[in-house]
């Protein structure tokens, strides 16, 4: 008892520590880096959506841009239009993530695998068009820019750092909590043992249906802290190729739901790309390269560690 007592102080511990260390490191880095540091942490949010997805639903979504712009445009427009921070705009686009996600996911509720993706895929390449032709309200092809801070009197920059580590560490604790929840264990079991989680009472497609819901809702906060933390919200964040990159940021967590994890799978899609900016056309080799490193990197790890171990054992 005393053992387990201890394992669960050192793995507490040990999840502080990354967070620790990002919050110190404004006072190290420099402006730049908070910017871009900053927008990883809104991007491994969006992770976690995709990835909360897999684990929870057993399906894979290629448009989640769409709940992603849901999100930042509610921030954008009742900043830009109404002088409406984030306290009020965030809740309400967490409510339409949410929402919108049960509202997708009911005519979609009996389609599985490739069927499925395929109408994810329709959302995210409607996102762009349906921005630009709302141009009245999104502002178009120019977008908007988010001004109103969260705290008066405080450095803008800090700002938007801050926030985006706070959202996340929100997020991850939020999901981490109902992860060991009954209603998280339900949703599992209804994914995993459809016909048991129906003895009990959960049908399946309300499983489904909910799990898009959370998702959906999660990447409306990631939305909402793309917004703040990078300052302005436009088209272009939104295109297809941007669900892509949550999608992969995904696959390289290995679809983890961790604070650690995600913020891995959300430094490779934000620091990667700035990383290769200057190689050029071979941009799309290199990336293609470092994608497959890390997806070897995950599956051979846990053998080379039990390797090792056993070595270590044996001498």
């Amino acid at each position: 008892m005393t053992q387990r007592l201890q394992d669960i102080a050192a793995s507490s511990i040990a999840s502080w520590i990354p967070v620790a260390i990002l919050a110190a490191l404004p006072f190290i880095v420099g402006g730049s880096w908070t910017f871009t540091l900053g927008l990883c942490f809104a991007n491994s949010i969006g992770v976690l959506a995709v990835s909360f997805l897999v684990r929870y639903g057993g399906e894979v979504s290629i448009g989640h841009t769409f709940f992603t712009a849901l999100g930042a445009y509610a921030v954008g427009v009742l900043d830009t239009r109404f002088g409406v921070s984030l306290w009020a705009s965030v809740p309400l686009a967490l409510l339409l993530g949410v929402s919108l996600g049960i509202a997708f996911a009911w005519p979609s509720r009996n389609l599985h695998g490739i069927y499925l993706a395929v109408t994810t895929l329709a959302l995210a390449l409607a996102v762009p068009e349906m921005i630009n032709n709302l141009d009245w309200i999104t502002g178009g092809y120019e977008g908007l820019y988010v001004s109103t801070p969260l705290v008066p009197g405080v450095e803008m920059g800090l700002q938007r750092y801050y926030l985006g580590l706070a959202m996340l560490v929100a997020v991850a604790a939020a999901v981490a909590r109902f992860r060991l929840s009954r209603q998280g264990m339900t949703l599992l079991l209804a994914k995993t043992h459809p016909a048991a989680a129906d003895a009990f009472g959960t049908r399946r497609v309300w499983a489904r249906i909910a799990v898009m819901g959370i998702s959906g809702g999660i990447g409306a906060l990631c939305g909402a802290t793309l917004a703040f933390s990078g300052s302005t919200v436009s088209p272009g964040g939104f295109t297809f190729w941007q669900a892509i990159f949550l999608l992969v940021g995904s696959v390289v967590s290995f679809y983890g739901l961790s604070l650690v994890r995600v913020l891995i799978g959300g430094a490779f899609v934000t620091l990667v790309p700035q990383l290769l900016s200057a190689s050029g056309a071979w941009i799309p080799v290199f990336y293609g390269l470092s994608l497959l490193g890390m997806i070897l990197l995950g599956h051979y790890l846990p053998r080379i560690q039990k390797t090792l171990a056993r070595r270590k054992g044996g001498a």
